[in-house]
């Protein structure tokens, strides 16, 4: 138990602490003008109330992620509730506030423009294409789980088809809409209801005295039962939660919504810690599980039901039929809340690399269109290689975002280890990922991981000696 309340110490001081530091390091201006003013077109720029964009921003990054990786990071044993701490705080946090700011800085640009202007405009066309590839995965992925969820929630009376189709249906329609007609508000109420569900999970976990792994068996516990190395796999499971570049790609949304510059610190880096305490919730209720020896069972045996499963039983054994199914809707949410705006997402990026003018619906509904298309098709996939491929494009995104904010802060005469650090972590861990999976180059593991985190450290020192700071005049 006292990982879990270490982790919740760890990610109280993060935001109190680390989150002040960045904020002031990065320089924010309340006195200067953001893009939801200067840029106002009511469909995208549009000035929202900052508990509203909180809880909308909570909802965009959020998906399955901090709850299905986490679940799946507890095979590895407690060391999972240690990257979701140190990640969320120092790598996630700092990620995510800085992709906001500097594209509130930048007109409320999204990643692959903003890739573009500080590391080089070649790499933007890479950025743009890995976006999408990310985006198509894990609207993709946000369409099938939810599916599922509730295809099992009303026992298979409702053809699965049918519900997928319904979902798409209304991702359409609240991608192509001005933010303010479906996002705005509806979507601070669903955050309420995740963040109500996830407390009700973890009171309830320590009332009912469900076990945790004990402080002196610590290493002794951190073993996946299939022998999976934990870099770099732990950290490839648990992004969403504790680091994840997908975030890069939802923040920019709530960028052309910000009233003012102050609003960067609780809305950026305070969601993100909010969805690291939430990945320690769902972690701790699987960990138990796992000490009861069930959850290998539900994630790993022939009638696995997968992480799904692992949210039914934590949500029916603690919260009861009611309750409980209160807690499954929260989690279904969660997907169908990230993939329409991992469309809209998309929908940005395309009008944005074409130079297009969104303010006409028909063309929002032309740019869509095509992505729905082959969004639909890939639903015909296996789900857990959809997952595979996602996790690797997340955070190789992430790991872009990174450099990208250290690039800047460079340029800026700033801090820029902050997110240097990170950067060379998560270059390091997706290197080996890529090099050693199936979906990747196969090579052995051990290889792999010394390829991986020598490339990072080569990368970093070309980015000590080479990169120079210089002035922008028109971001700084």
């Amino acid at each position: 138990m006292i990982y879990f309340f270490l982790g919740l110490a760890i990610l109280v001081f993060g935001y109190v602490v680390y989150g002040s530091l960045v904020q002031r390091i990065f320089g924010a201006d309340p006195n200067r003008q953001t893009p939801a003013f200067s840029d106002r077109d009511d469909i995208d720029f549009v000035p929202m109330n900052p508990k509203r964009n909180a809880l909308i921003q909570l909802l965009n990054i959020a998906g399955v992620g901090p709850i299905f990786g986490p679940i799946m990071g507890a095979l590895f044993g407690p060391i999972a509730f240690v990257w979701i701490a140190l990640g969320a705080v120092f790598a996630g946090g700092v990620h995510d506030y800085l992709i906001g700011m500097i594209s509130v800085r930048n007109r409320g640009a999204h990643l692959p423009d903003l890739a573009g202007r500080y590391m080089g405009a070649s790499l933007r066309h890479v950025v743009n294409f890995f976006c999408l590839l990310l985006l198509l995965l894990v609207a993709t992925v946000f369409v099938t789980a939810p599916a599922r969820l509730i295809f099992d929630m009303m026992a298979g009376s409702v053809a699965l088809l049918l519900i997928t189709i319904c979902i798409f249906t209304y991702y359409l329609v609240a991608t192509v809409l001005p933010i303010q007609k479906i996002i705005g508000p509806i979507y601070p109420w669903l955050g309420g209801l995740l963040v109500v569900c996830s407390a009700a999970v973890l009171i309830m976990l320590f009332y009912e005295g469900w076990p945790l792994p004990a402080w002196d068996g610590f290493f002794a516990s951190n073993t996946h039962p299939k022998e999976i190395s934990i870099f770099p796999m732990l950290f490839l499971t648990i992004s969403c939660g504790a680091l994840s570049g997908f975030h890069a790609t939802q923040t920019p949304i709530i960028s052309r919504t910000l009233q003012n510059e102050r609003q960067g610190r609780p809305i950026f880096y305070g969601m993100m810690i909010l969805e690291g305490v939430i990945a320690m919730i769902w972690c701790a209720g699987a960990l138990a599980l796992k000490e009861n020896g069930l959850i290998e069972a539900i994630l790993l045996g022939s009638d696995a039901a997968g992480p799904a499963g692992v949210v039914e039983t934590i949500s029916l054994e603690l919260l009861g039929p009611i309750l409980g199914t209160a807690a499954i809707v929260s989690v279904i949410i969660l997907p169908i809340t990230s993939g329409d705006t991992a469309f809209r997402s998309a929908r940005m990026i395309i009008g944005d690399y074409l130079k297009l003018s969104q303010s006409k619906l028909t063309t929002r509904i032309l740019l869509a269109l095509p992505l729905f298309g082959l969004s639909l098709a890939l639903t015909l996939i296996d789900f857990s290689l959809l997952w595979r491929y996602f996790s690797w494009a997340n955070q190789t995104i992430a790991a872009i975002s990174l450099w990208m904010g250290a690039i800047y802060l460079k340029r800026h005469h700033k801090c820029h280890w902050i997110a240097l650090v990170p950067a060379i972590f998560i270059t390091a861990a997706t290197f080996a990922y890529i090099l050693h999976m199936p979906i990747g180059f196969r090579l052995p593991l051990l290889p792999s991981q010394i390829i991986g985190i020598g490339m990072a450290l080569l990368l970093g020192l070309l980015f000590i000696l080479k990169s120079t700071p210089q002035e922008d005049g028109n971001d700084k």
